[in-house]
């Protein structure tokens, strides 16, 4: 079973928490749902240089409450809090269209960014696309997964790697991560490196010190 599915939906409750956490009858559900995916998109397109990790999203009856978690704050917030402000509003104008009247955007820090699978697979995903030996490219981020204290890490690339003609799979993988473990705290990432020969898989996996 672990094999199969998403390693964060397998664990749901038992170590990590839902990312979006409202109730909705069966006719606003579907709205909110869509409207949820619409704003992580907008949110991952808008400050992608920030390293943003996730996005938590609270509903109340009549306010919204939007946690970011990003590697570089500083880029988020700006000089003053103007970055902040601007992206506030950028997202209340979106909102508003949607009936929604008051927002809270929360900026919270990654500790270590190199033990976030999301961070980790973005950043490979940037050096494929610029051409950067995929090998290499692999093994350093093992390495830097590994001396952050990570019990064990697993990279794998799909696709037409380095511009072959013939699409593999490669993976590199150092310690262990027991997927069929539900205790165990593994996080995972799945994110594309749109490259020149076409599209290269980037998946992670972190197994974490509990």
């Amino acid at each position: 079973m672990g094999q199969k599915i998403n390693p964060r939906g397998f664990r749901l409750g038992q170590v990590f928490t839902w990312s979006s956490r409202w109730f909705a009858d069966s006719r606003r559900y579907r709205h909110l749902l869509l409207e949820d995916v619409t704003i992580r998109r907008l949110l991952f397109q808008k400050i992608k240089n920030a390293g943003l990790e996730t996005v938590e999203i609270e509903r109340s009856i009549n306010k919204v409450k939007i946690t970011l978690h990003v590697s570089r704050p500083g880029v988020v917030i700006g000089r003053g809090g103007a970055g902040l402000e601007d992206l506030k509003k950028y997202l209340e104008i979106f909102l508003a269209k949607k009936g929604q009247t008051k927002l809270e955007v929360v900026v919270e820090p990654v500790k270590e960014p190199n033990l976030s699978a999301q961070l980790v697979a973005q950043t490979i995903s940037d050096q494929l696309v610029k051409r950067l030996p995929h090998k290499r490219v692999g093994l350093q981020a093992v390495e830097r997964v590994m001396a952050a204290g990570a019990k064990g890490v697993r990279i794998v690339f799909a696709g037409r790697i380095g511009g072959a003609e013939i699409a593999r799979r490669e993976k590199f993988q150092a310690g262990t991560v027991p997927l069929s473990t539900i205790r165990e705290h593994v996080d995972y990432a799945s994110v594309p490196a749109l490259t020149k020969s076409g599209y290269v898989g980037v998946k992670v996996w972190i197994c974490k010190k509990t």
